[in-house]
């Protein structure tokens, strides 16, 4: 545990040329004192850590010290190679970049390590697209892509509707979403999302944008995500679910939705039933998730869509008579 604190330790001051001990504490999660007893030991190694003593003082490493990947564990080197994502890389035009990353990392590697690249292909292979579902690489993406790499704001053409708006873009990150690229942006202050196949033209600006330091894209994603999942879901269903019914519900609709109904629910019925007020879109796609569950489901609200479920039940049972 120690050693890989140690090696982490190395490859922070490599990295960052400078941290103070509260840094490196917080990055390495243990306290300032140990940080000042590892630092110790890194000298006695013959690590060339030095400490830089004052207020804005800290660790950093002398002489152009660098480390080669040594110490790296099998486990360490499949998580490595197992990382990438190659058709996202192949959809940027950065497959020729991860391949020479790899065969750099793999020529550093212990030799015994050296099959580990093949190896974890064997055996992982990443199908982000649904089923069903033909991916195609926007043709934007390598433009947009470079864009967010270089911090290079655009001037893009975005498809909205049946004409386009132009957007004066500061283009922050790219996430694959089930075989669909989005980008998200900063548009006049403003942070948005855009799927990246509605670009009619994007054209890069020379100059550079200052990133804000704390944008986490995985945290902004995960909020954005979570709150179109519950902006849609603008109507409500009443709905009898037995207990086949209960525990099938949350696999045909919105998962969020389905559990927030569930743990709302009062107590079941003499017959085991229990009844829900369920979020859903409208009438119409309520029906599509909510037929699947069959006699398990009855909705009483709205009247409209019992009326569809009704009509659906008579039709039914008239083409099996």
């Amino acid at each position: 545990m120690r050693a890989s604190r140690l090696i982490k330790m190395v490859l922070l001051l490599q990295a960052r040329r400078a941290m103070t001990a509260a840094e490196l504490a917080a990055e390495l999660e243990v306290s300032e004192r140990t940080v000042a007893r590892d630092v110790l030991a890194l000298s006695e190694a013959g690590v060339p850590v030095y400490a830089d003593r004052g207020r804005t003082g800290g660790y950093r490493l002398i002489g152009g010290y660098r480390t080669r990947l040594t110490g790296m564990g099998r486990s360490e080197a499949e998580a490595l190679f197992l990382s990438g994502v190659p058709s996202a890389l192949r959809d940027m035009g950065l497959e020729d970049a991860a391949s020479a990353a790899r065969l750099k990392v793999s020529a550093a590697l212990d030799p015994t390590l050296r099959d580990v690249q093949d190896s974890t292909a064997q055996r992982f292979h990443l199908d982000a697209p649904g089923w069903w579902n033909e991916p195609e690489a926007p043709p934007l993406l390598p433009e947009l892509a470079d864009a967010v790499w270089s911090d290079r704001p655009v001037t893009a053409h975005y498809r909205r509707g049946d004409g386009e708006v132009e957007r004066e873009l500061e283009p922050y990150g790219l996430v694959l979403k089930a075989g669909v690229w989005y980008l998200a942006a900063r548009a006049e202050g403003n942070w948005r999302v855009y799927r990246v196949d509605r670009f009619a033209r994007v054209v890069p600006r020379a100059e550079h944008f200052d990133r804000e330091p704390d944008f986490d894209l995985a945290e902004f994603w995960a909020e954005r995500a979570a709150a179109f999942a519950r902006s849609i879901l603008r109507s409500e269903a009443t709905l009898r679910l037995t207990e086949a019914g209960r525990k099938r519900l949350p696999h045909v609709t919105d998962r969020a939705a389905a559990q927030a109904a569930l743990d709302a629910a009062g107590a079941a019925d003499a017959a085991g039933r229990v009844t829900v007020t369920l979020r859903v879109e409208n009438d119409e796609v309520a029906f599509g998730q909510l037929f699947g569950l069959g006699p398990e489901c009855e909705v009483l609200a709205p009247a409209s869509l019992r009326e569809r479920f009704a009509d659906a039940a008579r039709r039914t049972a008239a083409r099996y008579a």
